[in-house]
């Protein structure tokens, strides 16, 4: 609609209330009126307002919308592109997807799993009109072209185009692509002939997203949403998960991709070429029992991509967090599954991940995939695990010897350290020896601890009690909730704290003179702060700690039997000998020296006199 078209529609509006006003029959002349039949009487009026209501519409939207009311009349219809992975239903009043249900999942609680609906949010695109006005798509009515099948290449799948027309020429268009067997929705925005209709600004997309809960547990699942973004210069930015609080980030610099990750599904949009910027938000409201967290993205999109011949292309992506799945989706897309920070996401994207995935092609069960994760791991690392033993026997035929050292110099703490030094030196042992080997095995414990929450192939699957890994299991009900604990006993997370207690016990008896004092009180409190902090967490990650610490004992066990004390006894005598001339070097040297040096302070400081 051009400024003219406008224009005459206005006057058009204005004549038709000046003749309501001055030519409507007044009150006389209904009284002299006869009267109709009821029925006819009561037509007459409702068509009249109807009429008038229209007009009235109309001309309230020419100020509002301005030179795009043309395409804001029409009622609304839905269109549905659907899958055998995802139902995707396109609204006709902005052109937009306002629902998305995944076909082959259910919540915890056996319901449709929606990641979008009516009411838990919308998407809408702002467009800077060239008369100052910002004009939103869900304010205009766009037509459907027939659904249509499509063939490209290999893929096959369905098509839609919905256009806006705002006048002869001059349209809005939204086409929308579902291949077969994908969870990737293809998006193209296109405006033709609206070249002075809008400016060069970017057009302002905002995507709300009411988060629902679908897991079992409220508090993981609000702990795992958040919302990722991706940069043109590749770099993840995240708003923190676990915050409750207001949160807000903006990015520096153009952005790839949104995702809105809702524990183990994610809804994205991803840019073929950048979005120019962006702004993200998550709010949680603790009172509201429907929504978990609120998520807002806002980015803007370069108005001369939607002009160009081409359009602006995008790919919407509603599926699931599944880590082969997403990394073929967009560069870095797979970030969006959470495994650590640092080398923690690398053991588990390069060691854990496709040992996982290849169990899984000949497993069924996860619970013995597992068990099996965890003896693939322990034999891995026997070799550290054995060098860390060795070391804890050496100390423990040595110390004899120590225990003399002690007697013999009493209370001068520094010449006991320095003869202690001495012996570990001439006999080859050293207390770092023990400890080294099992700092190695600290990544792939901690890259476990964050790949099970958030592996979405333990979801639904059940072993044993456990009716679904990827969640805590409950079998123990408590009637009241406990502090720090709930209202619940893990069973797993009962037998991995009584087995690490087992071991700790083992491990002292083994060791009397590493844990004393307080350290061999807090050896056992540990364990009993670990019950109470895992008690939420899922029964995947609790039955693997636990395996392992039976795999541990098995492990120990065995390890025992290739390591003989008395002849160990007897070669570290050897060296003794052998090495007694011998100076230090290296580390034990470089020790020895400051510990000497020390020394020497220390004598200094004691004859020095003391100042009144």
């Amino acid at each position: 609609m051009d400024r003219n078209q406008a224009t005459g529609l206005m006057l058009i509006s204005a004549l038709l209330l000046v003749y309501l006003f001055f030519f409507s029959p007044k009150k006389e002349e209904q009284a002299q009126q006869p009267a109709k039949p009821a029925a006819a009487a009561a037509a007459r009026p409702d068509t009249a307002n109807t009429a008038a209501a229209v007009q009235l519409d109309s001309a309230a939207l020419v100020r509002n919308l301005g030179a795009f009311a043309a395409a804001a009349q029409g009622a609304e219809q839905t269109v549905e592109l659907r899958n055998s992975k995802i139902t995707v239903s396109l609204s006709t009043r902005g052109g937009r997807p306002q629902v998305v249900l995944l076909n082959d999942e259910k919540t915890y609680f056996g319901t449709p799993l929606y990641l979008l609906d009516k009411q838990s949010g919308g998407i809408d695109v702002q467009v800077p009109a060239a008369d100052g006005r910002k004009v939103k798509l869900s304010s205009l009515s766009f037509r459907p072209t027939p659904v249509q099948p499509v063939t490209e290449g290999s893929k096959q799948g369905q098509r839609v185009q919905l256009v806006a027309e705002l006048g002869p020429g001059q349209q809005i268009l939204q086409t929308y692509t579902l291949y077969n067997d994908s969870y990737q929705l293809a998006y193209n925005l296109k405006f033709q002939g609206l070249n002075g209709l809008v400016t060069a600004e970017p057009l302002t997309l905002t995507w709300l997203d009411k988060v629902r809960q679908t897991e079992k547990s409220a508090k993981q699942n609000r702990s795992h949403t958040t919302v990722n973004y991706y940069l043109a210069e590749d770099d993840l930015g995240s708003i923190a998960e676990a915050s409750e609080d207001p949160e807000e980030q903006v990015a520096p610099g153009p952005v790839k991709w949104i995702g809105h990750k809702h524990d183990f599904f994610t809804a994205g949009l991803i840019a073929d070429k950048e979005f120019t910027n962006g702004k993200f938000n998550s709010n949680v409201n603790t009172a509201d029992s429907t929504f978990l967290k609120t998520l807002q993205s806002t980015v803007q999109i370069p108005a001369a991509d939607v002009q160009s011949a081409s359009g602006a292309s995008f790919q919407y992506y509603f599926g699931p967090n599944s880590f082969p799945i997403l990394k073929n989706v967009a560069p870095n897309f797979e970030r969006n599954v959470y495994l650590g920070w640092g080398i923690f996401r690398y053991v588990n994207r390069f060691l854990v991940i496709p040992v996982f995935n290849f169990l899984e092609q000949y497993i069924s069960s996860y619970g013995l995939i597992i068990v099996l994760l965890v003896i693939i791991i322990k034999l891995a690392l026997w070799p550290l695990v054995y060098k860390s033993y060795l070391s804890q026997a050496k100390m423990r035929v040595l110390k004899p010897e120590i225990d003399q050292i002690k007697e013999r110099l009493g209370d001068d703490q520094m010449a006991v350290q320095q003869e202690t030094m001495k012996l570990y030196q001439s006999t080859g042992a050293s207390p770092l020896s023990g400890c080294l080997p099992m700092l190695a095995t600290l990544p792939i414990l901690f890259a476990l601890f964050q790949f099970f929450p958030n592996a979405i192939e333990l979801r639904g699957e059940s072993f044993l009690w456990a009716q679904d890994l990827s969640t805590y299991d409950d079998p123990i009900k408590l009637p009241f909730v406990l502090p720090f604990l709930g209202n619940h006993i893990s069973l797993f997370t009962l037998l991995m704290t009584i087995s690490t207690l087992l071991m700790t016990w083992q491990s002292n008896q083994m060791n009397p003179a590493a844990m004393q004092g307080p350290m061999k009180f807090y050896s056992y409190l540990m364990p009993l702060i670990f019950f109470f902090v895992l008690n939420d967490f899922p029964a995947g990650l609790t039955w693997y700690y636990f395996v392992s610490n039976i795999v541990t004992f098995a492990q120990q066990a065995i390890t025992r039997t290739f390591v003989d004390e008395d002849k160990l006894h007897a070669q570290l005598q050897a060296n003794k000998e052998k090495n007694k001339d011998k100076k230090p070097g290296g580390f034990q040297a470089r020790l020895a020296e400051a510990m000497k040096a020390a020394q020497e302070r220390e004598t200094e400081a004691r004859k020095q006199p003391k100042k009144k």
